[in-house]
């Protein structure tokens, strides 16, 4: 084998190798633009957060152990929206309010 076609054989071989690497980047990008849409859909179709939370207790009783505001960063793990009608009746019946967020004096309970 002449010096000219083994050195042409591995420009080649270069050629084919980085097609390679470049049709595995053109998949991992179609994979990420795949997941950003995902994302975009999921962002787009999640309801609002709810205006008032009542944030629950564990276990079979479920009770109500706060009152929050929807954008609370307080809010524990076990929780539901509520209407501010239902905050209000909560407050009233004796559930504490979150003591960061408030909802008492939001609600206009408390001035």
């Amino acid at each position: 084998m002449s010096d000219s076609a083994s050195r042409l054989e591995m420009l080649r071989f270069a050629r084919r190798v980085t097609l390679q690497q470049l049709a595995q980047i053109d998949r991992w990008i179609a994979r990420e633009e795949r997941r950003e849409a995902e994302r975009r859909r999921g962002a787009q179709a999640r309801p609002p957060a709810p205006d008032w939370v009542l944030e629950v207790g564990i276990g079979d009783s479920g009770r109500p152990v706060y009152v929050h505001a929807g954008g609370c960063h307080m809010i524990g793990k076990h929780w539901r929206g509520v209407d501010r009608a239902q905050a209000l009746h909560a407050l009233a019946e004796g559930v504490n309010g979150c003591p960061h967020c408030r909802p008492d004096t939001a609600l206009g309970l408390l001035e």
